[in-house]
């Protein structure tokens, strides 16, 4: 702790947006950065507190006040190193974690101005590429023994990361075209640029990493634990209407597997008029906007877009806020957002969650900033179109009342029905836990797939929890 004094005499400064009328027009990341020496100070902010609430809160465990340490007083290779001891990937929560760190820090609860632990450790992983101190291991001896991880999303990569660092041949299959999973197809360009996830994978394929495209792979309990796979591009034939290759079945056998698949299905809504043309899941003109950035085409009639349409995005989270900001860049006319569920409480203090812990207080993002109507307590009655394609939702205000016999409140009708137009409209609801059969004891479940839909930290810190349990099982 360089300078005791620092948190009282140094204010928070973050990084901030660029202006709403340049990023709008593009799809490079919002985020702007801070010179090195606003960097230092803020990492000098830092108070080494005797409890690290920060360290408690992280589902890494990051010991932020040893890197903040480092990093103000210079020594970006010892941050990096202190930071990289616990976080496989700081390049991508340094980006889109909401910093779980930064609301259980003292200096939060003392001002409200906690320590830029996410910004600083995003500083620290780009400072440690640009200057060399991140380069392919080539001291791993390997074991002789061979690990299969089933999606490349956040768990995937960290558990096949770790698990290749203790020595295990470890193949990655993923039944998309690249790597990355939610990161890359649900998280939009302007939030994570996807040159930063190839960057990670170059890094994983150099270490000794096998990663095996477009391929779907499923546990096969009968053959004592090995993996069937089908090797086939039939989630890009959906999209690119292709005729789809010959079938290939392999079998392989792996001394463990490691499921990280996530949670594919995405809570649908069951009300008439679903069928239109116009009404589509988030993850879809999501994914697809991001494979457009990477240079896959459409048809006209395959492409998903709000140029020039009013929108509605039904779902107040982080995903119907990422469709709020790419519709924004496609040239929408207007954008609405609703939620079932009554209003955050603004401002700091959640009563209901008290420091050290996540407040769920009202959240406005880059997205928002951007322009968009929000509403809660709203109720989604149906999907109205004409000759087949949507142009309104139908949709009532409601409130919710306590339950007489305890348990979940009860939903009751407040207003009238009101039409809300909108020729697109987006399903931002979540997404639905996948249930697993029973797998032979060399199978592992790991990330949102055993745990359900969360943050990319907790998938990364499962990832790393399943592959010490991989290699307790494999050395025991």
């Amino acid at each position: 702790m360089g300078n005791p004094k620092a948190f009282l005499e140094i204010g928070r400064q973050e990084a901030g947006y660029r202006p709403v009328h340049d990023r709008i027009h593009d799809f490079g990341e919002v985020e702007q950065t801070l010179s090195t020496r606003e960097r230092k100070l803020q990492a000098s902010r830092c108070m080494d507190c005797g409890v690290p609430f920060c360290h408690w809160a992280c589902p890494l465990g990051n010991k932020a006040p040893e890197w903040n340490d480092a990093l103000y007083r210079g020594d970006w290779e010892l941050a990096y190193r202190r930071l990289a001891s616990t976080n496989p990937f700081p390049e991508f929560t340094g980006r889109i974690c909401p910093a779980l760190c930064e609301k259980a820090c003292v200096l939060n609860r003392f001002n409200h101005e906690p320590t830029t632990n996410r910004e600083d450790e995003c500083a620290i992983i780009e400072a440690a590429f640009r200057e060399g101190y991140i380069q392919p291991r080539t001291d791993i001896v390997k074991n002789g023994k061979r690990v299969a991880v089933v999606g490349a999303g956040p768990a995937g990569l960290a558990a096949a990361n770790a698990l290749n660092q203790m020595g295990y041949a470890v193949t990655v299959y993923e039944k998309n075209e690249a790597a990355g999973g939610l990161l890359r197809y649900g998280i939009p360009n302007f939030k994570l640029n996807k040159a930063i996830i190839d960057r990670r994978i170059r890094l994983m394929e150099q270490e000794g990493v096998e990663f095996r495209y477009n391929i779907k792979a499923s546990p096969s309990p009968s053959r004592g634990g090995g993996v069937d796979v089908i090797n086939t591009a039939e989630n890009i034939n959906k999209i690119c209407n292709q005729t789809p290759p010959p079938v290939e079945e392999l079998k392989e056998a792996f001394s463990a597997i490691a499921i990280a698949t996530g949670t594919p299905a995405a809570r649908d809504m069951k009300v008439p008029g679903r069928e239109l043309n116009g009404v589509h899941f988030a993850l879809e003109l999501l994914a697809q906007q991001n494979r457009v950035l990477a240079g896959m085409e459409f048809t006209k009639d395959q492409r998903i877009t709000a140029k020039g349409k009013d929108v509605l995005v039904i779902g107040g989270g982080d995903t119907g806020s990422d469709c709020i900001g790419t519709a924004h860049r496609q040239g929408c006319r207007s954008v609405t957002q609703i939620e079932i569920m009554p209003r955050p409480v603004e401002g700091h203090d959640d009563p209901q969650n008290p420091w050290p812990n996540w407040p769920r207080t009202l959240k406005t993002t880059s997205s928002h900033e951007e322009g968009c109507t929000r509403r809660w307590n709203v109720n989604t009655l149906e999907f109205l179109g004409k000759d087949g394609r949507l142009t309104g939702v139908k949709v009532q205000e409601i409130e919710w009342r306590p339950n007489p016999e305890g348990g979940r409140p009860i939903m009751a009708e407040k207003g009238k029905p009101e039409i809300i137009k909108a020729e697109l409209c987006l399903l931002a609801m979540g997404f639905l836990k996948p249930e697993h059969p029973e797998y032979p004891e060399n199978v592992f479940v790991c990330g949102d797939s055993a745990n359900g839909a969360s943050l990319v930290v907790r998938a990364m810190a499962s990832g790393i929890e399943t592959a010490k349990k991989v290699n307790e099982y494999l050395t025991r």
